[in-house]
């Protein structure tokens, strides 16, 4: 039985090619599963403030219960309302990242260097730290993708997240996935109980069979998220976006 969904936003969730962005369906199965006590974790790359304006863009009939941002924090509500840290995990990330950027100077700095010299790409700074970058087209993000998983080996624990033409930076015991297992861990729920969605490479540490034993993407994901998801036992849909979530929770008898 399924008693926690955690689904990326922008392309699982979310269609910014069709109207409405949100499938009506999907809608109606959130508010079918919300009356049955499961519940719902929004787990994506925005940041917390970028979640929230588009959790009030969309009207949702339900609110999340959680959302896990950046993919690597977690949140849940607090008695008055608004969201916040969920346990001591978020405090924890920011050390193990405050950490491993103190030890890679020399390859945050090569990759920059080639950057500007291999690439159409630019730097992406939080206040001088360079924590990722945006290529202009993907086959470019291609070839910094294979620049990076040669490189990352040089820092223990470097690792870096693709969504479309931007990379974020991070440590690698901080993704989508462990943050859904923290939140497992949290609330009780074993991964056999926890289902899970997605549709981008940022998503692949989620839907690797590991935390969720019940994964699915929709039919917009990338190869290598069907190729994940299809060797986890997981459901690969044919209908994009929400459309495709509606056809995975029927396929596993959610709704």
């Amino acid at each position: 039985m399924i008693k926690l969904l955690s689904t990326d936003f922008d392309g699982t969730v979310i269609d910014h090619f069709s109207k409405p962005a949100v499938s009506p369906a999907f809608l109606e199965a959130l508010v079918a599963l919300n009356q049955r006590g499961v519940l719902w974790a929004v787990n994506t790359g925005r940041e917390l403030a970028h979640i929230v304006e588009g959790l009030r863009e969309f009207s949702f009939p339900v609110e999340p219960d959680f959302v896990l941002t950046a993919e690597r924090e977690v949140f849940h509500r607090g008695p008055n309302g608004l969201w916040q840290d969920y346990g001591d995990w978020n405090a924890r990330c920011v050390e193990a990242h405050d950490v491993l950027f103190s030890q890679a100077g020399q390859l945050l700095s090569d990759i920059h260097d080639f950057l500007t010299t291999h690439v159409k790409a630019h730097a992406i700074f939080e206040g001088d730290r360079l924590v990722g970058l945006a290529t202009e087209t993907d086959e470019e993000m291609d070839r910094v993708c294979e620049f990076l998983e040669r490189e990352r080996g040089r820092v223990p624990g470097f690792q870096f997240m693709r969504n479309t033409i931007y990379v974020r930076f991070c440590h690698e015991a901080y993704s989508k996935g462990t943050a859904l297992g923290e939140l497992g861990r949290l609330t009780g729920i074993p991964p056999e109980e926890i289902f899970a969605a997605g549709d981008h490479y940022n998503d692949l540490p989620m839907l690797d069979g590991t935390h969720a034993h019940w994964v699915m993407c929709p039919g917009n994901a990338v190869e290598a998220v069907r190729l994940t998801v299809s060797r986890a036992g997981g459901y690969v849909a044919t209908g994009h976006c929400s459309e495709g979530l509606v056809e995975a929770l029927r396929v596993f008898k959610a709704i």
